[in-house]
Protein backbone atom coordinates (compact mmCIF):
# COMPACT_ATOMS: atom_id res chain seq x y z
CA UNK A 1 0.00 0.00 0.00
CA UNK A 2 2.62 2.57 0.56
CA UNK A 3 4.45 1.90 -2.16
CA UNK A 4 1.49 2.42 -4.65
CA UNK A 5 1.83 5.60 -2.66
CA UNK A 6 5.24 6.63 -3.17
CA UNK A 7 4.85 5.40 -7.10
CA UNK A 8 1.75 7.92 -7.38
CA UNK A 9 3.78 10.65 -5.50
CA UNK A 10 6.61 9.74 -8.06
CA UNK A 11 4.50 9.75 -11.05
CA UNK A 12 3.16 13.68 -10.11
CA UNK A 13 5.99 14.72 -9.51
CA UNK A 14 7.32 13.74 -12.76
CA UNK A 15 4.83 15.38 -14.18
CA UNK A 16 4.88 18.50 -12.57
CA UNK A 17 8.36 19.12 -13.85
CA UNK A 18 7.01 18.65 -17.55
CA UNK A 19 6.45 21.93 -19.67
CA UNK A 20 3.55 22.22 -20.55
CA UNK A 21 3.81 24.10 -24.15
CA UNK A 22 0.69 25.99 -25.90
CA UNK A 23 0.99 24.77 -29.56
CA UNK A 24 2.13 27.81 -31.91
CA UNK A 25 -0.11 30.00 -33.82
CA UNK A 26 -1.08 31.26 -37.07
CA UNK A 27 -2.76 34.12 -38.52
CA UNK A 28 -4.20 33.26 -41.69
CA UNK A 29 -4.01 36.25 -43.81
CA UNK A 30 -6.39 37.57 -47.07
CA UNK A 31 -4.62 39.82 -49.74
CA UNK A 32 -6.03 42.28 -51.70
CA UNK A 33 -6.12 42.12 -55.75
CA UNK A 34 -7.78 44.05 -58.29
CA UNK A 35 -9.75 41.02 -59.65
CA UNK A 36 -11.17 39.61 -56.99
CA UNK A 37 -14.54 40.50 -55.72
CA UNK A 38 -15.97 42.32 -52.81
CA UNK A 39 -18.80 39.58 -52.22
CA UNK A 40 -16.56 36.53 -53.35
CA UNK A 41 -14.27 37.76 -50.14
CA UNK A 42 -17.52 37.60 -47.90
CA UNK A 43 -18.71 34.51 -49.23
CA UNK A 44 -15.47 33.13 -48.53
CA UNK A 45 -15.50 34.84 -44.69
CA UNK A 46 -18.33 33.41 -43.89
CA UNK A 47 -18.03 30.09 -45.63
CA UNK A 48 -14.54 29.20 -44.41
CA UNK A 49 -14.15 31.07 -41.00
CA UNK A 50 -17.70 31.13 -40.43
CA UNK A 51 -17.49 35.13 -40.18
CA UNK A 52 -21.01 36.73 -39.77
CA UNK A 53 -22.30 38.89 -41.96
CA UNK A 54 -20.81 42.16 -40.38
CA UNK A 55 -17.41 40.59 -39.50
CA UNK A 56 -16.66 39.70 -43.22
CA UNK A 57 -17.64 43.03 -44.08
CA UNK A 58 -15.33 44.40 -42.00
CA UNK A 59 -12.80 42.10 -42.42
CA UNK A 60 -13.17 42.32 -46.44
CA UNK A 61 -12.76 46.52 -46.18
CA UNK A 62 -9.37 45.90 -44.06
CA UNK A 63 -8.19 43.56 -46.73
CA UNK A 64 -9.60 46.63 -49.39
CA UNK A 65 -8.17 49.34 -47.59
CA UNK A 66 -5.00 47.79 -46.21
CA UNK A 67 -3.99 45.48 -48.69
CA UNK A 68 -4.12 42.73 -46.42
CA UNK A 69 -6.29 41.26 -43.34
CA UNK A 70 -6.51 38.61 -40.85
CA UNK A 71 -9.13 35.91 -40.90
CA UNK A 72 -8.70 34.59 -37.38
CA UNK A 73 -5.51 32.88 -35.62
CA UNK A 74 -5.85 29.05 -35.22
CA UNK A 75 -3.08 26.24 -34.87
CA UNK A 76 -0.85 24.90 -37.64
CA UNK A 77 -2.74 22.55 -39.07
CA UNK A 78 -5.92 24.51 -38.82
CA UNK A 79 -4.61 27.32 -40.52
CA UNK A 80 -3.01 25.12 -43.22
CA UNK A 81 -6.19 23.79 -44.20
CA UNK A 82 -8.35 27.12 -44.24
CA UNK A 83 -5.47 28.54 -46.70
CA UNK A 84 -6.00 25.30 -48.71
CA UNK A 85 -9.94 25.95 -48.72
CA UNK A 86 -9.60 29.20 -49.59
CA UNK A 87 -7.55 29.07 -52.41
CA UNK A 88 -9.60 25.60 -54.14
CA UNK A 89 -12.53 28.47 -53.85
CA UNK A 90 -10.96 31.29 -55.38
CA UNK A 91 -9.48 28.52 -57.95
CA UNK A 92 -12.67 27.30 -58.93
CA UNK A 93 -14.24 30.92 -58.98
CA UNK A 94 -11.73 31.66 -60.84
CA UNK A 95 -10.45 34.25 -58.81
CA UNK A 96 -6.44 35.20 -58.04
CA UNK A 97 -7.29 35.65 -54.36
CA UNK A 98 -4.49 35.22 -51.95
CA UNK A 99 -4.40 33.66 -48.98
CA UNK A 100 -0.88 33.24 -46.56
CA UNK A 101 -0.68 32.34 -42.72
CA UNK A 102 1.93 33.33 -40.46
CA UNK A 103 3.16 32.82 -37.36
CA UNK A 104 1.96 34.60 -33.97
Amino acid sequence: MTKEITDTQESREAFADDEIREPKRFKVLLHNDDYTTMDFVIHVLKKVFNKTEGEAVQIMMNVHKNGVGVCGIYTCEVAETKVILVRNLARKEGFPLKCTMQEV
